[in-house]
């Protein structure tokens, strides 16, 4: 029996009428999953991994319970200014996995597109919106955003204020870095800290946000270390647990329990076997429901995911004594803004790196700058040597996949690699 499945079922029979119970019920089952994941995970869960499920669900669930100090942010936000606030900052695409792990995504997609919304937004998106406009999601103390990369977030924030009125502040980051465009930056950085301020009523602290970007730069070092070690080493994971790695790389670096993490992963990397297996470069999003994928990429010695560019968008280690510039230039300088180049050469570089044997790039439906530039990542990697497979799918909407498609490219390709051939489309 799927649990998952079984108690979203029990969900959704209370949406329609009682959407605070349902949300209730969600929030529980959310606990119950922390709960589980510290202390009935899988045993081939690495003791890191354990502790990352475990505070990745528990501190969404948490938020849930209290939205007067949660805020709907992207992953590109600058979540450790809003930390120093007491907030805690939950991504649109992180609630709606979510509540694509209770298989609630159909019902909150279909009400989206019943309510307007195009069928051809993201999907990530309509499964947020619809679950708004069902009453399921609370509303939070403000959102944030940029303008980094994904063109459906602005326009969900903006429909969001204008539909729930929930304020949200909106950051405009240039494409490239320059003197002038770091200013630009700290300037709307000041004008946020003033909206921070007056929405949660503490006053800013410089201090705080040193301390928080300290802790940042302690936790990228341990995972620049961890992914050395990971070189020569295997280490289990699944598409899931490359997913929760953002709750730890974006939404919540800077807090303690990040750097807990990461220094638990340096430690214990190094005392797994050796990688015998082909190893893979991700590209965007791993589809963690896809039941192809999943057969061959969770727990598998033979093939895993070693590292993926969402989780390496910016590696650079933060000047903390000038907190706001090392934000701003933290978010202009990240490899998913700007031309699509400096992502592609960026991938290039983790690849190789980090010894992988292969490069896969899935396509989210919806996603424009992910399909548009695959084919400029694919010939990037060509030049380097490095085998890549295009797939297209939807990472939370299960109806949109198409598995027999996925399995006979997918299979193929391995069996390319396998035979050290290089893979074509």
């Amino acid at each position: 029996m799927n649990v998952a499945r079984t108690y979203g079922n029990v969900v959704r029979r209370q949406i329609a009428d009682k959407p605070k119970t349902a949300s209730a019920m969600i929030r529980t089952g959310l606990y119950l999953e922390s709960f589980r994941c510290a202390h009935f995970a899988e045993k081939k869960m690495p003791k890191a991994y354990r502790f990352l499920n475990s505070k990745a669900v528990g501190v969404v669930a948490d938020a849930l319970s209290h939205p007067e100090t949660y805020a709907w942010t992207n992953i590109f936000a600058p979540t450790e200014l809003l930390q120093t606030f007491g907030l805690s900052c939950v991504s649109v695409e992180c609630l709606a996995s979510y509540l694509s792990g209770f298989w609630l995504e159909d019902y909150f997609i279909d009400r989206a597109e019943d309510v307007g919304i195009s069928s051809t937004l993201c999907s990530y998106h309509k499964n947020f919106i619809g679950a708004v406009e069902s009453g399921v999601l609370p509303l939070p103390r403000l959102g944030v955003t940029t303008s980094v990369t994904c063109d459906g977030n602005i326009g969900t924030f903006r429909y969001m204020e204008q539909r729930f009125g929930v304020k949200n502040f909106i950051l405009d980051i240039p494409q490239n870095w320059s003197p002038e465009a770091e200013r630009y930056v700290v300037e709307q950085l000041r004008s946020l800290i003033q909206v921070l301020e007056n929405a949660t009523g503490r006053k800013y602290s410089e201090d705080a946000l040193r301390e928080t970007i300290h802790r940042e730069n302690e936790s990228k070092a341990h995972f620049s270390s961890a992914l050395k070690k990971r070189i020569s080493h295997s280490y289990p994971n699944t598409m899931t647990l490359v997913l929760f790695l953002l709750l730890a790389t974006h939404l919540n670096i800077g807090s303690q329990w990040v750097l807990d993490f990461f220094r638990m992963l340096d430690e214990e990397i190094g005392t797994y076997p050796p990688d015998t297996g082909k190893r893979l470069f991700w590209v965007h999003t791993t589809p963690y429901s896809q039941p192809t994928l999943q057969s061959y990429l969770n727990y598998n010695d033979k093939c895993s995911i070693v590292c993926d560019d969402f989780n390496l968008d910016y590696m650079e280690e933060m000047d903390e004594t000038h907190p706001l510039e090392a934000l701003a230039r933290k978010m202009i300088c990240n490899i998913y803004n700007g031309s699509f180049e400096r992502k592609a050469q960026a991938c290039v570089k983790y690849a190789k790196e980090y010894q992988c044997d292969a490069a896969v790039e899935f396509c989210h439906w919806g996603c424009k700058q992910s399909a548009g530039g695959a084919i400029l990542l694919k010939e990037e990697m060509r030049k380097a040597g490095i085998p890549m497979l295009i797939l297209h799918g939807d990472s939370v909407d299960r109806r949109n996949n198409h598995d027999g498609q996925i399995r006979t490219r997918f299979e193929a390709f391995l069996e390319m690699l396998n035979r050290g051939q290089e893979a074509t489309e």
